[in-house]
């Protein structure tokens, strides 16, 4: 630790008391906050308030921090945010905890020549990343540099302002670890890369592996709540009874992998007996016979043989689709199912959209929504002129083709490290050696490379392979840029700075970028103040920087959503496209057709599946000592097995277990419950950390990536992070 660095103080947005408090529902208000913290408002002092943006996961919920002397207090959800609704989760207030976590990097780290980290200065970092980055540029030209970062406010305009200056399109977010399948595949089939279901208004809605108990918003929780108050027929497909159980009247244990074959079985049953909404398709579809084709080869009975869900629960769920449409629809999901998970996420994702197109619910009160967004416009001020267009294409668009340029596939940038072809990798809030594939396969990818620069506010895994590491702020000592969000009424809002820089030597991600641009020679695209070009875009919607301080959050009550609408597909065809001829070209069907998982158990073997707890943000929040100390008080790191397969293993409740395949061995305790299907293991995905320097999270548990194959899905360029089988056994038997 430097002469930079200051011990952790007494920083109470985030108590044990406060956060366990969140445990069961996921969130809570001020009530609660203010009851575990009776004694924050002793002892007088100077108190101000300030709306910011949560940053424990990619939802970003406003909220207004209360700080006290320059302590943070308390921390209360925005009512007028779309996201919280006056309420945060538990991963919100712990996470506030970072900006005094004892393992902050304080200081840019050079790793020497024994590989080890030591300090240096800034000017030292910036001279010699950039003397890296022009040899680079000289020998193989801009494209052989790429970014990967986890888009927030500011941080998604830096970086890839950074890196187009730098004349590189290799710009990648962590979709491919995330929702890039989904989104892709959505938007073959609609235009648009996803869609919000209105679940509060709905008499059916569908889940499919996706959680809104443990994902979270807390808007999408009430918004849950409501529609079971009003009895809408909530269905939740999942191996695993997660949960937002309590809210659903139906749990469907689903085959992990196999959602695509129960969709176009619903689908079969809907078309086959007439029962979906034929002047819809009529009028704003291309392709329909052709898909209605294929379907014949899926009936119920073909279904129920993959997917393990009888046949004449299948045909249920598709009639009483029929019967709630169009107030009905399968929501969008996210990570969890086909987000990018399997070989067949991306095929998934389109038929749910021709699923949700056969119930005429597009724009239609309960069903499926295209609501508006708005961003900032054209900027006149010459000082915030783009950089010319890249040249190049993105590294993995040639190979996958489907997968959108705005995300890319981040995986296939570090497989391109292999021959040469990537050679400098940057990182800004990404720890992709631990979440997004394979560790050791990354490991080796990452270390093929010529430079690898860091942006953190901790020593990720992903820190750790790298030549240097630059120290960010956290979310709570900087402003940022505003972030529009879509919505029935869409809104623009703020992160501002909440409490002062704590460790002086550390910069926040705009002067980062703009900094390491200047030393690169391309900083005459970076000749403006983070408050400047916040205000010039705010300026461009009729608003001001000052204006959006004071409220956090404004509306654009003038485009609000209206049900009805006519949809505007943005496909090339501008209708709904049962068949693509753009998967057609990538070699996928034209309409979506059965496509099987890359592996399927075998024997003893279990489908090895992961997912988000109520308390984490997969690895983010796995080092606040709060949030930890509740995975440890409930013993959370268990991994899910089903009782009667324990039962036959003879395993028992609490034993501790080895999962092991080709990839990896490791051991934990087992949570033996019938909350799971039978082909399937279900492991936490926060766990398992293998840096040291985050004292909190270092090996507590098992990391799901250890355990993955390195594997991309053809055409769309997903990780197939479930695209793994293992094997479990009671230790010591």
């Amino acid at each position: 630790m430097s002469e930079n660095a200051i011990t952790r103080r007494s920083f109470l947005a985030g108590s044990a008391g406060a956060v366990a408090l969140t445990a069961a529902a996921g969130y809570m208000g001020f009530d609660a906050w203010e009851q575990a913290h009776a004694d924050d408002a002793s002892g007088g002092g100077e108190t101000k308030t300030v709306h910011t943006l949560c940053n424990a996961c990619s939802s970003k919920c406003g909220y207004t921090a209360y700080v006290v002397n320059g302590r943070l207090t308390k921390l209360i959800g925005d009512t007028d945010h779309p996201y919280s609704k006056g309420k945060l989760c538990a991963r919100g207030y712990g996470y506030s905890q970072i900006a005094y976590s004892e393992d902050r990097l304080t200081d840019p780290l050079k790793k020497n020549g024994q590989g080890k980290f030591e300090a240096i200065s800034w000017d030292q970092a910036y001279s010699e990343i950039a003397e890296k980055v022009r040899a680079i540029i000289d020998a193989d030209g801009p494209q052989a540099l790429a970014m990967v970062q986890d888009p927030r406010p500011s941080g998604k305009y830096y970086t890839k302002r950074f890196m187009n200056a730098l004349g590189s399109a290799n710009v990648y977010t962590h979709g491919a670890a995330c929702n890039l399948s989904k989104e892709s595949g959505m938007t073959q089939a609609i235009g648009t890369g996803s869609y919000s279901s209105d679940v509060a208004n709905s008499k059916m809605t569908m889940f499919i592996g996706r959680n809104y108990a443990d994902a979270i918003r807390p808007s999408s929780v009430v918004a849950l709540q409501k529609a079971h108050e009003k009895g809408a027929h909530i269905v939740l497909v999942d191996p695993r009874c997660n949960n937002s159980r309590v809210f659903a009247d139906e749990w469907v244990p689903i085959n992990p992998g196999t959602d695509l074959a129960l969709v176009l079985a619903m689908s079969n049953v809907l078309v086959t007996h007439g029962r979906y909404d034929k002047e819809f398709v009529a009028a704003n579809t291309v392709g329909f016979d052709e898909w209605a084709k294929e379907l014949a080869e899926y009936p119920p009975e073909w279904a129920e043989g993959v997917t393990g869900i009888p046949a004449d629960t299948i045909a249920r769920l598709a009639m009483e689709f029929a019967e709630a449409a169009p107030a009905a629809s399968i929501e969008p999901s996210w990570r969890g199912a086909f987000g990018c998970s399997y070989e067949n996420s991306g095929e998934t994702a389109r038929a749910i959209c021709l699923f949700n197109t056969l119930l005429g619910c597009w724009n239609q009160k309960g069903g499926a929504l295209f609501t508006p967004s708005v961003s900032a416009g054209k900027l006149s001020d010459e000082r915030f002129a783009d950089p010319k267009k890249p040249e190049g294409k993105q590294v993995g668009a040639a190979e996958y083709p489907l997968a959108l340029s705005s995300m890319g596939t981040n995986l296939a940038a570090a497989q391109a490290a292999e021959d040469g072809t990537v050679k400098g990798m940057f990182f800004y809030n990404s720890n992709m050696a631990a979440g997004y594939s394979n560790t050791a396969k990354l490991a080796e990818l990452l270390g093929k490379l010529d430079l690898m620069v860091v942006v953190d506010v901790q020593m990720s895994e992903t820190a750790m392979l790298a030549d240097y590491v630059l120290p960010d702020t956290s979310y709570l000592e900087r402003l940022e840029l505003p972030e529009f969000i879509g919505g029935k009424v869409p809104a623009v809002a703020l992160r501002d700075q909440v409490i002062d820089v704590v460790h002086p030597n550390t910069r926040p991600v705009d002067r980062i970028f703009s900094e390491l641009a200047e030393a690169c020679g391309v900083g005459e695209y970076f000749r403006f103040g983070v408050d400047e070009l916040a205000d010039a875009q705010l300026q461009t919607v009729g608003l001001s920087l000052d204006a959006l301080k004071q409220t956090g959050t404004a509306h654009f009550l003038e485009k609000e959503f209206a049900y009805g609408t006519a949809p505007k597909f943005k496909t090339p065809t501008e209708k709904v496209q049962f068949t693509s001829e753009a998967c057609e070209k990538a070699g996928l069907s034209a309409a979506p057709v059965w496509v099987e998982p890359a592996v399927m158990p075998m024997g003893d073997e279990l489908r090895l599946i992961g997912g988000k707890q109520a308390i984490h943000s997969h690895t983010q929040t796995a080092n606040i000592e709060d949030l930890m100390q509740i995975t440890k008080d409930y013993d959370l790191t268990r991994v899910w097995i089903n009782a009667d397969v324990a039962r036959r293993l003879g395993i028992e409740d609490g034993d501790e277990v080895e999962v092991s395949n080709t990839q990896h061995t490791g051991r934990v305790r087992a949570k033996v419950t019938q909350r799971m299907n039978p082909t399937a293991l279900y492991m936490p995905s926060h766990y398992g950390c293998s840096s040291p320097d985050q004292h909190t999270a270092y090996e507590v548990g098992l990391r799901q990536m250890d355990f993955v194959p390195f594997h991309l899905e053809p055409a769309y360029g997903g990780a197939c992070t479930q695209e793994a089988v293992v094997t479990v056994k009671k230790v010591g038997a």
